[in-house]
């Protein structure tokens, strides 16, 4: 598999995907196999994304530091199998064990109000 160009990829952000033959909404799909926006299935999907994606940020930021799962769990008092879970997306852990691994990762947790 080859890098694309710079004309290749400029090309791509032009393209109107939406018009390609079978595009189907992400929103489309969702719905039809999780459920609408709202409803109880979709909100624990939703969840469920989150906690995976936040685990992949802190598994990847992790290992940037070399650091094993074990040096973490050390770093903040808990378990590795804690660890493990996060990182695979399998707890929902409490906000000041987030901020706790952020801060043993030096990550820089900001808040930023968004206007509606």
């Amino acid at each position: 598999m080859r890098n694309l160009n710079e004309e290749e990829i400029q090309k791509l952000r032009k393209f109107d995907f939406s018009k390609a033959k079978g595009f189907v909404e992400a929103e489309d799909v969702l719905s039809k196999e999780i459920g609408v926006q709202g409803s109880e299935r979709r909100n624990e999907f939703n969840a469920k994304a989150q906690a995976w994606y936040y685990g992949e940020i802190l598994r990847d930021r992790r290992k940037s530091l070399q650091l094993t799962q074990q040096d973490l769990a050390e770093r903040i008092g808990k378990e590795r199998t804690y660890i493990s879970r996060i990182e695979k997306g399998e707890t929902d852990m409490q906000l000041s064990s987030f901020l706790q691994i952020a801060e043993a990762l030096n990550l820089k947790i900001r808040l930023e109000a968004v206007m509606v």
